[in-house]
């Protein structure tokens, strides 16, 4: 993808999961990467380094405006500026309403909707000078259903497909695209967790959580790869892609169609 070959993209919650799957196919297309996120550091630049050209990192916590900020200045004086914006960055916590602990609603809310619109306010002047930017939101499943216990991942997710569609709207008019991807089920560490508490709760092996928990969801009883993801992603960034405006594009192995 030739078109990649002069342009830069922040993934951000990209050292591992779907953002570091991301991050990587984004780097074998041509284009240079700001990786962002906690966790295993030095290994997940490795990994983006083997796939493609100048990576760069940036260890801003999502839930400070602040360090949003000074992530979106590093962008622009190390790379000139974002070009492709991929919000990935999420956590999550699962509890009924009346029992969600307040400072758990907030920090779901801060990370994986309020970081987003931050960062795009923050890529969108860049794009438009460029009259070109593609914005991909990887909202979930959950941005389009809901399920019990996840009442602030699933308004955040909500929220993030609302943006999404604003964004498309005010920049329909330019080479800046806006899309989230919704995917359902995919083995990361976000998952892994829920696996594991679901094998403590039930008194069952992780194997038999697993199962259950993509089964009574997800009708292929397979989960969605990163990869699979990261191709999706690619073609949002493509040419092909120009007049894919505003779009939630689930990939959930029959979630939402049952």
């Amino acid at each position: 993808m030739t078109e990649l070959s002069d342009k830069t993209a922040l993934v951000t919650g990209s050292t591992s999961g779907i953002g570091l799957g991301i991050a990587q196919a984004l780097a074998a297309a041509g284009a240079n990467v700001i990786v962002n996120g906690f966790g295993e550091i030095e290994p997940a630049l490795d990994q983006v380094r083997r796939a493609g050209h100048r990576v760069g990192y940036h260890g801003a916590d999502l839930g400070k405006p602040h360090e949003i900020e000074a992530m979106m200045r590093y962008a622009a004086d190390e790379f000139g500026g974002v070009d492709v914006l991929v919000n990935n960055a999420g956590i999550q916590h699962v509890a009924s309403v009346e029992s969600f602990p307040p400072d758990r609603w907030d920090a779901i809310i801060a990370i994986n909707l309020t970081a987003a619109f931050h960062t795009t306010r923050l890529a969108l002047p860049h794009m438009r000078a460029r009259d070109w930017g593609r914005i991909i939101n990887i909202a979930s499943v959950h941005g389009l259903v809901a399920s019990e216990g996840k009442a602030a991942y699933v308004a955040a997710k909500h929220g993030l497909v609302g943006l999404t569609k604003v964004t498309a709207l005010e920049t329909a008019r330019s080479g800046v695209t806006c899309n989230a991807l919704c995917p359902g089920w995919v083995e990361t560490p976000l998952v892994q967790r829920q696996v594991e508490a679901r094998a403590a709760r039930d008194g069952v092996t992780e194997d038999a959580a697993r199962h259950a928990l993509l089964i009574e969801k997800q009708p292929s009883g397979d989960f969605v790869r990163p990869d699979q993801l990261a191709a999706l992603a690619l073609f949002l960034c493509s040419s092909a892609a120009s007049q894919v405006r505003g779009v939630a594009w689930n990939i959930d192995g029959g979630w939402v169609a049952q």
